[in-house]
């Protein structure tokens, strides 16, 4: 069964973010990584697949390929969740490579479409070893540098918690390259497809670390978003926002670095009413930065209010940030000591906007 429902747009809130997914070689664990590698995250490719399968497409290098392509960067780490010293390796050449964890997705799995009179015993160890020992062995060894990050999360994929019959009847098949291999020619048509599981995953991990210890079934994990969420990532016609707010933003975007983030360590929220207007933000506290439309990933410092077209002529330089606060043009609410630095950061922005 296909998703009938649109897929969500990449914010740039995972710009700069290190994720560890474990069976990111192909299917679910790859499409999670593409989803991210659009935001230029820093992707971790903790899969076994180092040679072509002679029936599974994929290596954990040319998934590396895939993910650079999309723009992210990527480290392909030889590992079986099923083997301790390999867990810690990666994690500690990922530390060394991208200087820390954001988020860990814990993804490899093993399953057999079987009976339980019919189900070998090694394959029951297997299954054992690989989805909960794997997982409680990544997640112990990811723990230490999660607790250090800005934003972390957990992400474990299972089938749904939820024991409904009607999920187990209709949606639990995600077609991957397994699948073909378990099911046979034509199983395609009874699975869905991985985007919807990488839509799920983008969906909690561009959420504050607020949002801990929930279940969540992929299908309706927008609907669940969409009601938690002040504000939408997507236009009120479902498009991306356009015009010259979203393009001042893209431009921000693209022009913030790690020298911002360390000078300023603040997080603006700007509330714009007229054309283009709704909840955007610049967050100058996250490593890599990142700008964009919605509610900032973490706490705002400062909330400024004013006019999309005033807030393009202040950060065109049009209009100085000092004389639209004081004519009463721009609003603001937390820091002004940090409000003063963003306005010093608006000088060096200028020629590129």
């Amino acid at each position: 069964m296909q998703s009938t429902e649109t897929h969500i747009p990449s914010s740039g809130r995972l710009a700069g973010c290190t994720l560890f997914i474990t069976g990111a070689s192909r299917g679910i664990g790859k499409a999670i990584a593409l989803k991210a590698a659009k935001d230029g995250a820093n992707i971790v490719i903790a899969a076994k697949t180092a040679e072509p399968h002679p029936t599974l497409p994929g290596t954990i290098y040319t998934a590396a390929e895939e993910i650079e392509a999309a723009g992210g960067k990527a480290l392909p780490c030889i590992v079986n969740v099923r083997e301790e010293q390999q867990i810690i390796s990666a994690v500690e050449k990922a530390v060394k490579t991208f200087g820390g964890i954001d988020i860990l997705v814990n993804n490899a799995s093993a399953i057999s479409l079987t009976g339980t009179l019919e189900t070998a015993t090694k394959k029951v160890n297997l299954m054992m070893d690989v989805n909960v020992r794997g997982t409680y062995l990544t997640s112990k060894a990811c723990l230490p540098y999660l607790r250090k990050s800005k934003n972390p999360h957990i992400l474990n994929l299972s089938p749904p918690m939820n024991l409904n019959p009607m999920w187990f009847k209709n949606h639990c098949a995600i077609h991957t390259a397994a699948m073909d291999m378990l099911g046979g020619a034509g199983i395609e048509k009874q699975c869905r497809k991985t985007d919807i599981l990488a839509d799920a995953a983008y969906c909690i991990l561009t959420k504050p670390k607020t949002f801990t210890g929930n279940f969540i079934i992929d299908e309706v994990c927008k609907r669940i978003f969409k009601k938690l969420s002040g504000s939408q990532q997507e236009g009120a016609d479902g498009a991306k926002p356009s015009g010259p707010v979203a393009e001042t933003f893209r431009v921000i975007q693209g022009a913030v670095n790690e020298e911002h983030v360390r000078s300023t360590q603040g997080v603006f929220q700007f509330e714009l009413s007229g054309d283009g207007g709704g909840t955007w933000y610049i967050d100058l506290k996250s490593k890599g930065g990142s700008a964009g439309f919605g509610k900032p990933p973490v706490a705002a410092d400062v909330v400024m209010s004013m006019s999309s077209t005033d807030f393009v002529k202040m950060f065109t330089g049009k209009l100085k940030p000092t004389l639209a606060f004081m004519s009463g043009k721009l609003r603001i609410k937390g820091n002004m000591a940090l409000a003063m630095k963003l306005e010093k950061m608006l000088s060096q922005l200028n020629a590129k906007l």
